[in-house]
């Protein structure tokens, strides 16, 4: 699809403009040439001040009645703004200007001032309307992108979270499983090797027992490489700690006030859980609070440590999407693993709260 340059449009909205003004008027006095110079000039500065522009078309709708350029400067000052007393007040006074009579003590050279008056309003409230609906397309468009973007990244979470519980539950099953039966091998070879009289027995039992051995120490390996897995991709990467906090914050795309300090001598599954109610919580925020700003409070005493996320009222409204509740369900059962425990909910000024609660 071509897309022209913003400069070529303004050109051609202004060359529109200046052929309405010398279709709509014959013989003009200076002070005419000049106002309706001015207000096609105005157009060049809608786009960056489109306040100031709709005001210098102003006085053409009153000194010469004319159209173009004040619907485009109140198209554009549509568009660009939320204010929509800002807006009614634009279209009253476009209307009173091109309804009243110039000079104003012409009166009867202007009959029907009150039907002027409503069709002047219709015709500056369509470009109004329009500019609103561009406005709202545009949001929506943004929204929509934001969303997705959302989504996308639940299910990313949602992914890594699959696979770091499948990994967990093989690493359980190995070290459950199969290195309770390779340690009874083991034990048995050790046995045989000092009860046998016979030497290859014992020299079969003692390769058996060193093998087995050998086998115990690479299966401890990669139940270790399971546990710790849950990444992106499908390697055997290590989960994030609280180095990585920071980063996370970073790369949250809202703003966080960060503080409070833990532990030192804090272990490796204490580091992960925080990370994770940190990383889940920021998550809804973002998807169900749009424009609200969050705080990270870290705290520690004599007994516990944690982790508190509030975040503010949203901004914006947020657009209902279907959400099973696994991510906070998850949370509960992290801390649930370690004795710790874990609260959400609304705060009093329309925000919301999720505090993780571990012991040392």
């Amino acid at each position: 699809m071509t897309r022209f340059t913003p400069w070529l449009i303004d050109l051609a909205l202004i060359a529109v403009a200046v052929l309405d003004l010398i279709a709509d008027t014959g013989e003009t006095s200076l002070i005419e040439r000049t106002v309706g110079g001015i207000a096609c000039a105005a157009l060049l500065l809608r786009r960056r001040f489109p306040l100031p522009a709709y005001l210098l078309t102003l006085p053409g709708s009153w000194i010469l009645a004319n159209l173009a350029a004040p619907a485009i400067a109140l198209y554009t000052l549509a568009e660009r703004t939320k204010n929509r007393a800002l807006l009614v007040a634009a279209v009253l006074a476009t209307s009173i200007a091109a309804a009243a009579p110039f000079p104003l003590g012409a009166v009867d050279d202007r009959p029907g001032t009150v039907v002027s008056f409503a069709y002047s309003l219709a015709w500056a409230g369509a470009p109004v309307l329009l500019g609103q609906l561009m406005q709202t397309r545009r949001d929506l468009k943004a929204r929509l992108v934001e969303i997705e973007e959302a989504r996308d990244h639940e299910r990313q979470l949602h992914a890594q979270a699959v696979l770091a519980r499948e990994r967990a539950q093989i690493g359980r099953e190995m070290h459950d499983v199969v290195a309770h039966q390779v340690s009874l091998i083991a034990v048995r070879a050790g046995a045989l090797q000092v009860a046998a009289a016979d030497a290859d027995a014992i020299d079969a039992a003692r390769t058996i027992r060193r093998l087995s051995v050998d086998t115990l120490d690479e299966l401890r390996h990669m139940v270790t490489l399971l546990r710790a897995a849950g990444g992106q991709s499908t390697e055997l990467t290590p989960q994030p700690t609280l180095a990585d906090l920071r980063k996370l914050l970073d790369s949250s795309g809202i703003e966080v006030e960060f503080s409070g300090t833990l532990p030192d001598d804090l272990g490796a599954p204490g580091q992960r859980t925080i990370y994770r109610t940190v990383q889940e919580a920021l998550t809804n925020v973002r998807k169900h609070a749009p424009g609200a700003t969050a705080t990270v409070q870290l705290w520690h005493d004599t007994e516990h440590f944690g982790v508190t996320v509030t975040n503010t009222e949203p901004t914006r409204p947020a657009v209902a999407l279907p959400s099973s509740r696994h991510g906070l369900v998850g949370l509960a059962e992290r801390a649930e693993l370690l004795g710790g425990t874990f609260r959400s909910g609304p705060t009093l000024d329309r925000g919301y709260r999720a505090e993780l609660r571990l012991p040392r």
